[in-house]
């Protein structure tokens, strides 16, 4: 035979409509009840739905008084509630229903639970990045003293090609920022919807000392944007652009395009007038509004920039714009999936693998410079650095 006090702790730790329906036996037996007739309940409470602790002990609490109180409270871990609460509502349907004051809980909608999601963290970085300041001082010392492999050139020349506002002087200027050790803006850098640079510009990358003003041996040449259309930089410039038929300062223009008889076309360029690599500069913010003419024309370029034997990367600038987390600390970019999926979006539009895409963010307002943006700048320098270095290997001279 078992007493009550065990069955009362059994239904409130396991708690269902069979656990009521059992108290309701009780009640009327008012007697003791058999180990068979607990153990064919107990079977059935692994089949019904839990139910609020509290409620079933105000039940029980009705029936047995301080009694049931003391039996209770007596127990590790357990404590009475002395508020009464309201009854079970049975419905017929799946377990009793309690009724309650309390305030109810907030659901968040579904988007703010895909916006948490979206902007969390990777717990492990998908690129491995040193962001020490000894890091960043070794990549600039690297960066500074690389020297062209071929002997016919003494300086690496990097064409940053792109739609009008993704940021090509903005990273031209980023970048010499770096070696200045000051923000300076010395690519002029526009905001407007269409391209403000105009003309063919190089800028060889110089580090800035107290002393002396010393060049790199990498020029960044920059040039009018792309548009997608009829307007801005097109196919056949970029093209004359990459054999070196182009004079330094040459003005753009779609309804002029370079020929033989342009002013101060190089008819017979040598190996220092040609790109040895072309980067695109794309804008992660804008990458669902890309236009179908702009896809085009990238394919384009893809296509005849390759059968001329010259490498193709690109960097991805404003990823703080897509990442909150990542404008927060510029060093969580490589833990952001958001930075991750725009890469990918970035390698889908220029049909390239991921592995040739780098994330950037250069300096707009900023008045100091940052550790992490720097890092994350000369890496992507370091990066193009490497194709570069494939272009000489690729077009060295035979050893005789």
């Amino acid at each position: 035979m078992v007493e009550l006090e065990p069955v009362t702790g059994l239904m409130a730790a396991a708690g269902s409509r069979v656990a009521f329906a059992f108290v309701s036996r009780w009640k009327r037996l008012r007697r003791p009840v058999s180990s068979r007739y607990l153990l064919h309940v107990t079977s059935l409470l692994h089949f019904t739905s839990s139910l609020h602790f509290t409620s079933l002990c105000n039940v029980c609490t009705r029936e047995t008084g301080e009694d049931m109180e003391k039996s209770l409270t007596a127990k590790p871990g357990f404590t009475f509630a002395t508020k009464t609460l309201p009854d079970p509502v049975f419905t017929g349907i799946g377990p009793p229903q309690v009724a309650s004051s309390t305030k109810k809980t907030k659901v968040e909608p579904e988007d703010c639970k895909q916006h948490k999601t979206f902007t969390a963290l990777l717990d492990t970085p998908w690129r491995k990045v040193d962001w020490s300041e000894e890091h960043r001082d070794a990549l600039m010392s690297s960066i500074f003293a690389y020297k062209p492999s071929s002997n016919s050139v003494s300086k690496a020349r990097v064409l940053l090609l792109g739609p009008v506002g993704a940021g090509k002087s903005s990273f031209i200027s980023s970048v010499q920022s770096v070696f200045s050790g000051r923000v300076i803006n010395r690519a002029m850098v526009g905001s407007s919807s269409t391209s403000f640079t105009k003309k063919l510009q190089s800028f060889n990358i110089r580090r800035y000392d107290e002393k002396d003003c010393d060049p790199s041996a990498l020029v960044l040449c920059d040039v009018m944007g792309l548009e997608g259309g009829v307007t801005g930089l097109t196919l056949h410039d970029t093209l004359a652009i990459i054999k070196g038929h182009v004079p330094e300062g040459h003005k753009f223009s779609p309804a002029q395009p370079v020929r033989t008889d342009t002013a101060g076309f190089v008819k017979k360029p040598y190996e220092v007038d040609r790109v040895h690599c072309v980067v695109y500069v794309i804008d992660a913010s804008k990458l669902d509004s890309c236009s179908q003419a702009m896809k085009t024309t990238f394919s384009h370029l893809r296509e005849h920039i390759s059968d001329l034997g010259v490498h193709q990367v690109a960097v991805l600038t404003h990823v703080d714009q897509v990442c909150p987390e990542t404008d927060r600390d510029v060093s969580n970019v490589y833990r952001s999936r958001l930075v991750q999926q725009a890469i990918s979006k970035a390698g889908a539009l220029l049909g390239m693998s991921n592995s040739y895409i780098v994330p950037v963010k250069n300096y707009y307002s900023e008045l100091e410079l940052d550790g992490p943006t720097d890092t994350l700048l000369l890496c992507a320098i370091h990066h193009i650095l490497q194709y570069v270095q494939l272009y000489f290997q690729d077009n060295a001279e035979p050893a005789l």
